[in-house]
């Protein structure tokens, strides 16, 4: 008996997204057009109901294959009933999507190797950037083209399209693939529509409960003017979890000091942080990348081992939030036309504190600073200091609270409407802006110096070493707060406060007309005006003689008298739970209490007052001050045509896009001690140094892509899919400035951005095959190369002052327009090629005998390889003032894989519907990569790594009618977050986990 498998939703799911009850609505209406007709030609037809996820996914199946572009969907019901606590956490289960996680939960995406700088995020289609903060160890506050998925709740969009290959009518800017993001309209909907839910969470570390509530309302009317239609949806989240674990702050070898004038050379007199003389070269031998001295000498000297910079435990409190709002008016004047209006709002706040006991005089460097002792130490085979006693040993307890908000909204007009018999034209408005704001970023330490008998053993678990103090750290007594010169200390107070904000505003217009049977023309273009600004703040002194104002780097400052440590701190307790820590290793600490030292001192009163100047200023970090504008004009001429040729169907598209990109870039940096008033993007800087502290570059550039999607059907259900386009990406935002930070005049260093970067360009091939037996069904495996021929990476550069461009005025220190200073700065490098494939298999088990025919399973597999070669060397050209200036040496490169990219990388989800019953376990894994590569900040590591993850989640849900009860789990193996240091030694720099999340939640339809 034949079977007909009709896509019906009849099981809603309240507290869905707003897509799932506009399909389940939509499918529902044609289900039931269909039934009476089916009924009638063949009473004996068995009937199908294909309900919830299983539709959800055919419906997601049918899109993908009436695609002329290589996409993959997700469907509203997909993202809804997936137990993910983010989007980012959804789109992870797309074949070649992994993502990278920062306090556990979702942040970023990567697409086939290529990390989230080379994607594009369109939102309600049109191009948008939502960024957030971060904490150092996971990059910080985002000022680049990344998006934050971590700001949006999944229950906001009906549907999500990956877009791996792009056609001329897509906007340029991706080398990796375009995340289309749609929310709910009211025309979704066949007619009223409503729905509620709510959850309540638990952290088995944190053991705080979390709430989550979703609401939708939707309905349309007839009216003398035509359709109207109205949704509102709202999405509500709270989430308080715990980090826990030990870091190093890096690993690092004084003997092995980058320098780019050499690749990793001796450098014979490097300070050490350990007792004993500096090596000479000979006593060194030649050090490579990281890997273990080679002579006898070095390998049994303690001062020629790596060590780590920052040795301790710590604790880090999230507590979230976060509000998502749509909203959607559609009028429909007439049959062919529609305008429609969306807003979507969303505030996430994500407020940190970490906590620390560690030990600081590892970290430190210069000739002439007090020494750590080494009592007795032992290393291992890979020239590790791997467990030690020590004598005058610095000791610190670190506290830092950060308050992160992030404000993003988005407004959108559209006008869609159809003419004559063949043509069609889209018109469309729309502007966003995201804040993201850092108002406070405080830190407070206190010490305990030249502490005798504290010992650390990294040799049994590098990951979780034992930690000997030798004094009580719960005692207030053995910490200090004051500053210490003579220590090099001069941040036991630390007030970062930083904001940055993008905005777009896009016009676009698409027109196409079938102007032959079977062929398309279509043509159009947009204009996006993006803005970018960002700022931070920082304490600084000033001396108020009537010679002249002075800036000067932050200071600690001493407790008024008759204020001790043990007046304003707080204890630390349960540290450690389910990390299984050494013996002996402490898990009670006192930390600074920021509310007792408000009361105490008036930190934040942005004033001087008797305690000390605490005002802020930019002055003291101007190379974070920034602007850029950037204006993208773009046009392109696509054909889409869809003929048989040889008796089997082929269609697809060929196009050619032409872009222009017009950029004007400001920075700033400290020319000197002159007071002046300068006009910048952030208003009248009243204390700005010197006008010729600001500069602005404008510069322009175009580009032409074109592209081809190609799909042929040779079989019934088998396609045969070819795409080839040459694409790109803009630089990175912060890497535009043209402002500079002077790192040291004594040590002849700085730091500058790049506004002539060029974009990141690639040629992107394509080859994928898909066979759909039926329509819940797909096998499909693809294969893709990127020939990246740019790609952006810092570097250092030694050169005379005199060729920085900046004024001899800001000398100092004996340094002369000659002095030869080590420039670090980003550069477009050669790139390289990047290869894979993606195999993928969705399959309900249908085919089985009961009970096994209500299972189902969705796999895919993706494999990817690239040879980046970066740059560890920069060339060196002839002496300043020789014209023509000749190069004398080239650049000295490596080859290693693109930052971001795991060679290895599956999804899994096996369900199980039967009637209202539904069932879902999934499991994520991505290979270990790269973070970061030589010679930026790695500490003359080679590279910096994170190691290999799995997450396991499941679903258990049951459906009453009208209610439905469901059961989550999150991160069910409480999957650790582990970074290592170097290829060869694999050091563990980061070690820490954040506990299993369980929802409990109900779900109302009316």
């Amino acid at each position: 008996m034949s079977q007909v498998t009709k896509g019906r939703v009849r099981a809603l799911r309240i507290g869905a997204s707003t897509g799932a009850i506009a399909m389940a609505l939509a499918m529902a209406g044609a289900a039931a057009a269909q039934t009476a007709p089916a009924q009638a030609e063949d009473s004996a037809v068995e009937e199908v109901v294909v309900t919830g996820f299983r539709a959800s996914l055919a419906n997601a199946l049918d899109v993908k294959r009436r695609e002329n572009d290589l996409v993959d969907v997700i469907k509203a019901q997909d993202i809804a009933d997936f137990p993910d606590l983010n989007l980012a956490e959804s789109l992870q289960r797309v074949p070649g999507v992994s993502i990278d996680r920062d306090g556990g939960e979702g942040r970023t995406i990567t697409v086939r190797g290529l990390g989230p700088d080379f994607t594009i995020v369109r939102l309600n289609g049109l191009e948008a950037l939502a960024t957030t903060g971060g904490k150092d160890g996971s990059g910080g506050a985002n000022r680049s083209r990344q998006f934050d998925f971590s700001i949006f709740a999944s229950e906001l969009f009906n549907s999500v399209t990956v877009r791996k290959s792009t056609s001329a009518s897509n906007e340029e800017g991706s080398l990796g693939a375009i995340i289309d993001l749609q929310a709910s309209r009211p025309f979704d909907f066949t007619g009223p529509a409503l729905s509620m839910g709510a959850k309540v969470g638990w952290n088995d570390l944190s053991r705080k409960s979390d709430p989550r509530f979703t609401f939708l309302a939707s309905n349309r009317w007839d009216t003398g003017i035509g359709e109207i239609g109205a949704l509102l949806s709202v999405a509500y989240a709270e989430r308080k979890t715990l980090e826990e674990g030990s870091s190093t702050g890096r690993w690092e070898n004084p003997s092995v000091a980058f320098n780019s004038s050499t690749a990793f050379p001796c450098t014979g007199a490097a300070y050490n942080p350990v007792s004993g003389p500096p090596l000479t070269c000979a006593q060194i031998g030649t050090v490579v990348g990281g890997t273990t001295p080679t002579t006898t000498a070095a390998a049994g000297t303690a001062n020629n081992l790596w060590h780590p910079r920052i040795p301790r435990y710590g604790r880090l409190q999230y507590d979230q939030k976060r509000l998502g709002v749509t909203g959607s008016l559609q009028w429909r004047p007439t049959e062919n036309s529609t305008l429609t209006l969306d807003a979507l709002l969303a505030k996430f706040t994500n407020n940190r504190d970490e906590t620390y006991l560690e030990v600081i005089s590892f970290s430190r460097a210069g000739q002439g600073l007090p020494q750590t002792d080494v009592v007795n130490f032992s290393a291992d085979d890979k020239g590790h200091l791997i467990k030690g006693t020590f004598d005058d040993v610095d000791a610190r307890v670190e506290y830092r609270h950060d308050d992160l908000k992030t404000e993003f909204n988005q407004f959108t007009l559209a006008y869609d409407t159809k003419f004559g018999d063949a043509g069609h034209l889209n018109v469309t408005y729309g502007q966003s802006r995201s804040i993201q704001d850092n108002p406070v970023q405080t830190t407070f330490s206190f010490d305990r110096y030249d502490s005798d008998g504290y010992s650390y053993d990294y040799s049994a678990n590098d990951k979780l070493p034992s930690f000997n103090y030798g004094f009580d750290p719960t005692n207030p007594a053995n910490f200090v707060y004051a500053n210490n010169t003579a220590k090099g200390d001069a941040s036991l107070l630390r007030l970062r406060p930083s904001k940055a904000v993008n905005t777009f505003k896009t016009f676009r217009a698409d027109v196409d007309y079938e102007i032959l049977n079977g062929f398309t023309l279509r043509y159009g273009g947009d204009y996006k005006e993006y803005g970018f600004t960002s700022w931070e703040k920082r304490l600084f002194s000033r001396n108020l003689a009537a010679t002249g104002t002075t800036f000067t780097a932050e200071a600690g400052y001493g407790l008024p008298a008759g204020v001790s440590i043990g007046d304003v701190s707080r204890l630390i307790t349960g540290f450690g739970r389910g990390l299984d820590l050494p013996a002996g290793v402490p898990t009670s600490w006192i930390a600074p209490d920021l509310d007792k030292l408000k009361k105490a001192i008036g930190y934040d009163c942005n004033c001087i007052n008797g305690n000390g100047d605490f005002r802020l200023s930019v002055l003291n970090q101007l190379g974070a001050v920034r602007a850029i504008t950037e204006k993208d004009t773009a046009f392109y001429l696509q054909g889409d045509f869809d003929y048989d040729v040889f008796n089997i169907p082929v269609r697809g598209n060929i196009g050619v896009r032409y872009v222009k990109t017009e950029q004007e870039a400001t920075g700033h940096f400290n020319a000197g001690n002159v007071t002046t008033t300068v006009s910048t993007p952030f208003g009248n800087l009243s204390e700005q140094v010197a006008t010729d502290g600001v500069q602005t570059v404008s510069r322009e550039y175009t580009n032409t892509l074109p592209s081809l999607n190609i799909s042929a059907q040779p079989f019934e259900n088998v396609y045969v899919r070819f795409a080839a386009a040459k694409v790109m990406t803009r630089p990175q935002l912060q890497n535009l400035t043209p402002g500079f930070t002077a790192n040291s005049q004594s040590n002849q260093t700085l730091t500058r951005g790049n506004p002539g970067l060029d974009p990141m360009l690639a040629n992107n091939l394509d080859l994928s095959f898909e066979w759909y037996p039926d329509k819940e069904t797909l096998l499909s495996a693809g294969f893709f190369q990127k020939d990246i021929k740019s790609y952006i990476q810092q570097t250092a550069e030694v050169m005379p002052w005199a060729e920085t461009g900046l004024p001899d005025s800001l000398l100092s220190n004996g340094n002369t327009a000659a002095t030869p200073f080590t420039v670090t700065t980003n550069v477009n490098s050669p790139g390289g090629k990047l290869k894979g494939f993606e195999l993928s298999a969705q399959r309900p088990f249908t085919f089985l005998p009961a009970p096994f025919d209500k299972f189902g399973a969705i796999v895919n597999y993706t494999h990817v390889k690239s040879d980046i070669a970066y740059i560890i060397k920069a060339p060196t050209y002839s002496a300043a003032g020789v014209v023509p200036r000749v190069q004398l040496t080239p650049a000295v490169l490596i080859t290693q894989p693109l930052v971001n990219l795991s060679p290895d990388a599956f999804n899994a989800t096996l369900y199980y519907e039967n009637a209202g019953f539904k069932a879902r376990i999934s499991g994520s894994y991505r290979d270990p990569y790269l973070i970061q590569v030589a010679p930026s900040a790695t500490n003359n590591n080679d590279v910096r790594i994170k190691e290999k993850t799995f997450n396991l989640d499941t679903q258990v849900s049951y459906d009453f009618g009208h209610f439905t009860v469901t059961l989550e789990g999150i991160n069910l193996t409480d999957q650790e977050d582990s970074k290592v240091d170097d290829s060869t030694r694999m050091i563990s720099e980061e070690y820490v986990h954040f506990g299993r999340q369980f929802y409990l939640g109900v779900k109302y339809k009316f």
